[in-house]
């Protein structure tokens, strides 16, 4: 596993990314993740509210208007493991990086705080990720998950 990181992604001009919880626009990103959001369909407000309220957030901003356009979150003990989950750019907004500024911004937060690992789970995804310095699990028999709800696989 290599030991250095790749360089942090510039945010894309006419944007600014911010970890600031006050500055979350938790309508918007409940109804993004809710709505269109493989992982996330049918997520309830309640749930998305209790999320954001226990992790670590990014939220990437319309330098102009101050509108949220992307999103992502950290679950993390602030010291040795991170989830980083709901990585969110809005439709109209892709395709100018801000989905690898966010992660590269998330990335860079954690590093001071003696984070060793960073986990991610996508299902379409893998090529982003792994220009941020993701790999898959070295030994992924080593990684277990219970589901309350056999049903539910996300």
């Amino acid at each position: 596993m290599s030991t250095t990181s790749p360089p942090t992604a510039p945010t894309p001009d006419g944007y600014e990314i911010s970890s600031d919880p006050a500055r979350i626009d938790a309508a918007r990103v409940h109804h993004w993740l809710s709505t269109d959001a493989y992982w996330a369909l049918g997520r309830t407000r309640r749930t998305q509210d209790g999320a954001i309220s226990g992790s670590l957030n990014f939220g990437a901003y319309d330098s102009a208007t101050g509108q949220q356009a992307a999103y992502a979150r950290v679950v993390t003990d602030h010291a040795t493991f991170a989830w980083l989950c709901d990585v969110y750019v809005d439709r109209p907004a892709r395709g100018r990086g801000l989905g690898a500024a966010l992660v590269s911004a998330a990335r860079e937060h954690l590093r001071p705080l003696g984070v060793r690992r960073i986990l991610l789970a996508t299902s379409d995804a893998h090529g982003v990720y792994a220009q941020a310095g993701f790999q898959p699990l070295p030994v992924p028999d080593q990684w277990m998950v219970h589901y309350y709800d056999p049903a539910v696989r996300s």
